[in-house]
């Protein structure tokens, strides 16, 4: 019995006549036998133009030789940058019995008069352009979930009803004596205190060096992100009026700075502590120290002493604290990974390149085709 087959019936995937079925009558188009066949189309026959690479020698060992060719200058380059940033750093934990800092290796957040201890060193090489100066810990979780979760964000920007009402993300840091707590929450709480001033010495005589405090943060989060409460913007203290100072703070927010412009929430040392760190060492800009002239290098090698007030607690839990020195170049600070990254792939891709080169040179030739015995 033949049964002829219209294009449209083809495409849909079957007939649309009567078909005979064994042992029984003709199933008519109301009635259609179901079938599995995927449709008569372009993508579910899988005939739709496709490209695909042909790995031959005359592709692959180019690719290898442009691509060590190209990494390995790229990588010197980067190494070459990362090497010429000066960077000096100091750790004044205190943990070792001969450092000067020792005697505050116990401090806690309330002690009064806070502790001070005088690191004196000497740099041997000058610091010729801006100096950044950080501040590093070491051991400190800063992205635990719920530490990062322990803020509000609509209070940080000035929200007055978030003010008085703080998110519940803030528990166990959300009120204090009945008071909201402003800025509420553990990253605030565990605000970084210590204080530090560098002086250069010049035959027995301590010069201060000016260390810029504003411009060390994100202008976005200066800008944006960060706002104190709304209203008389030059009487902070009654902005924060029916608020409390975090447990840990020795002072209320609206007394980080005797400038306007950088006090309450839109102080930047606040705003820096506030982009937590991913990693559990991490360094954050602390200030700045600008070229005064061409002249001179910003730092002169010679000898320096750094001033510490030691309020900042880190021995119960095994952490560390350093300050560090460091210029920067078009790709940041010193990072010499990057360029060794480079390099290692590149050198990798151009031997391989060789390997395979003498492996088509010496066997790419011969016939490889097996006779087949009739």
């Amino acid at each position: 019995m033949a049964v002829n087959y219209s294009a449209k019936e083809e495409a849909d995937g079957h007939p649309s006549g009567g078909v005979g079925v064994p042992g029984g009558g003709a199933v008519g188009g109301g009635g259609a036998v179901k079938t599995r066949k995927p449709d008569n189309t372009a993508f579910k026959q899988q005939r739709l133009p496709a490209w695909q690479p042909i790995l031959t020698a005359g592709t692959v060992l180019p690719a290898f030789f442009i691509i060590g060719l190209i990494f390995i200058p790229i990588g010197i380059g980067i190494f070459v940058t990362s090497n010429n940033i000066r960077e000096y750093e100091i750790d004044y934990t205190g943990t070792e019995p001969s450092s000067p800092c020792n005697k505050c290796l116990n401090v806690s957040w309330d002690s009064t008069p806070p502790c001070t201890c005088t690191i004196n060193f000497t740099l041997e090489h000058s610091f010729e352009s801006n100096v950044f100066m950080y501040y590093g810990l070491s051991n400190f979780y800063q992205n635990h979930r719920r530490y990062v979760k322990s803020r509000d964000d609509s209070q940080l920007n000035g929200d007055n009803s978030s003010l008085l009402n703080p998110s519940k993300e803030c528990e166990p840091y959300r009120t204090n004596e009945d008071k909201p707590i402003a800025p509420c929450g553990a990253i605030a709480n565990s605000m970084f205190n210590d204080t530090l001033e560098l002086y250069r010495i010049d035959n027995d005589t301590r010069t201060p060096i000016t260390l810029i405090k504003k411009g060390i943060a994100w202008w976005t989060d200066k800008n944006v992100k960060f706002r104190n409460p709304t209203g008389d913007g030059n009487n902070l203290t009654a902005l924060f009026q029916g608020t409390t100072k975090p447990v840990n703070w020795p002072k209320p927010v609206y007394m980080l700075d005797s400038e306007p412009d950088n006090n309450g929430f839109i102080n930047e040392d606040f705003i820096v502590w506030m982009r937590t760190a991913a990693l559990p060492t991490f360094r954050k800009l602390y200030r700045l120290i600008e070229r005064k002239n061409s002249f001179q290098p910003t730092l002169q090698a010679g000898k320096y002493s750094l001033d510490i007030a030691y309020n900042y607690p880190v021995h119960s839990f095994d952490g560390r604290k350093r300050m560090i020195l460091s210029t920067i170049s078009w790709m940041g600070g010193k990072n010499p990974f990057l360029g060794i990254a480079y390099i290692t792939v590149g050198s990798i891709c151009f031997f391989l390149g060789v390997v395979l080169l003498f492996i088509h040179h010496k066997y790419g030739n011969r016939n490889t085709s097996a006779d087949i015995p009739n």
